[in-house]
């Protein structure tokens, strides 16, 4: 689990760093995006990340690995989005941003652990296109209870979706080895 975790938050740092870097250059103007726009746009990654597992081969210079990140801030910006729905403010200073940042991770990080311990890193036996796979899947789920407003009869709702997206795209990136693979002291 130390590692796992090690792992986690490097994997959270570098798409942090990539968060404030596009926040410099557009600021907040993805707030103007209603919720389901934000799930398109992370249907768009996911499925080009299939894509390019299928062909082996790509045209655009930039692989999976960024495609991966993009997952984890648009779900970020959607969990934000979901905090901040009573809000019309469309401009939201750095320093609030990052702190609504860093509390939407701490919650999925929560969420992680909890089922990482009951699962068992399961996981890390897992090929990155199974979770690919069920990264689409929960986007699949997802548009179906944005089309339903909402509305579920049993299931989970559209945070938790997102919540596990996350998990699942930091999971592929660490297979792919984009962090250390050692413990730190």
């Amino acid at each position: 689990m130390l590692q796992t975790e090690a792992q986690y938050r490097q994997v959270i740092q570098l798409c942090k760093e990539v968060f404030q870097k596009k926040n410099k250059d557009y600021g907040t103007a993805w707030r103007i995006l209603r919720l389901p726009s934000i799930t398109d746009q992370i249907y768009i990654k996911a499925q080009r990340i299939r894509t390019l597992q299928e062909l082996q081969t790509q045209r655009v210079a930039e692989g999976v690995v960024p495609e991966f990140m993009g997952i984890i801030n648009y779900c970020v910006m959607a969990l934000i989005q979901l905090e901040l729905a009573d809000s019309d403010q469309m401009e939201v200073p750095v320093d609030e941003l990052m702190a609504l940042y860093d509390r939407q991770v701490s919650n999925v990080m929560a969420l992680l652990f909890a089922k990482n311990h009951d699962y068992g890193e399961a996981w890390r036996e897992m090929r990155v296109s199974s979770m690919t796979d069920i990264i689409l899947m929960k986007l699949l789920r997802t548009k179906q209870i944005e089309d339903n407003q909402g509305q579920t009869l049993i299931s989970e709702g559209v945070d938790a979706n997102y919540m596990d997206m996350i998990n699942y795209a930091v999971f592929c990136l660490i297979k792919l080895d984009v962090v250390e693979t050692s413990v730190p002291r």
